[in-house]
């Protein structure tokens, strides 16, 4: 089991660097849209920020939680426990159940999220980065990873879910975040079409208005119909995406790109304009 937790980490982090260098270079190549907090010595500030918390984070979790979700699916398949482990299906099928199931799982954890005023309090963090590019994707509280982990593991093991298809949900859903974070430009055609396979830049910057609907809509990271199913679909923001201000209201300004600021934030106080 070690040896494979290991191999799984190896895998994830040549998937994390592949995925992550591809679409900075598309930013580079093709930004969507060019303002100070994306461009210069500030995107850079946000860079550093972002990418510093992604590694304390993922430092953390191994830690705190060292077999995570691959490492669970793991232990379920040994110990027999699960539904599908249970009912003895067909490996194929509880793979693609287990995946639809497990994104259905991380959409509704990131409604509660902003529901929810104690999760909101770690989510905000998230949020209250004035830019949106790849490096957003990343930019998740040390707290809030660790009770994704432990939800994520939860379903895995009530399902029974098979090893192969957690460490590929894994994969994908880190590269989905990364890819409809991402600053790129994508032909208004070809982005209608995708929307209805895969969340993309357009749909999901929707999400990070500083507009409270707008805020309150577009929750997915990978598949774009559970939004559209429960009516928290929004198709552009009310502003437009070059006029749409990112962020939080209460949090404007190249401060909310400071690594301790953003450590801390959690433990500010929540005011009912946040």
């Amino acid at each position: 089991m070690t040896s494979f937790l290991l191999s799984e980490a190896a895998i994830r982090l040549f998937a994390f660097i592949g995925i992550f260098a591809a679409m900075a270079l598309y930013e580079l190549w093709s930004p969507r849209l060019e303002r100070p907090e994306m461009t210069g010595a500030l995107k850079s500030r946000r860079w550093f920020a972002n990418l510093s918390m992604v590694l304390i984070s993922s430092v953390m979790l191994r830690v705190v939680f060292p077999a995570a979700a691959v490492g669970t699916a793991l232990w379920a398949e040994a110990m027999g426990w699960g539904f599908f482990n249970a009912l003895r299906i067909d490996p194929l099928v509880a793979g693609l159940i287990s995946f639809v199931v497990l994104d259905f799982a991380v959409w509704l954890e990131h409604v509660a999220s902003h529901k929810i005023p104690l999760l909101w309090r770690i989510h905000r963090m998230h949020h209250a980065d004035n830019g949106f590019d790849v490096t957003t994707g990343l930019r998740f509280h040390p707290f809030e990873i660790l009770l994704s982990m432990v939800w994520k593991a939860a379903v895995v093991v009530a399902l029974g879910a098979p090893v192969l298809s957690v460490l590929l949900f894994e994969i994908v859903l880190n590269g989905t975040s990364m890819f409809n974070h991402s600053n790129v430009k994508i032909p208004l055609g070809l982005d209608r079409v995708l929307r209805f396979f895969v969340v993309t830049p357009d749909m999901h910057r929707v999400h990070h208005s500083t507009i409270r609907r707008e805020t309150d809509s577009n929750y997915g990271f990978n598949f774009p119909f559970w939004d559209r199913l429960f009516g928290t679909y929004i198709a552009q923001p009310k502003l437009g995406h070059e006029d749409m201000n990112i962020g939080l209201s209460a949090y404007r300004g190249s401060f909310t790109a400071r690594l301790l600021w953003m450590l801390a934030l959690p433990f500010r106080t929540l005011r009912r304009d946040q």
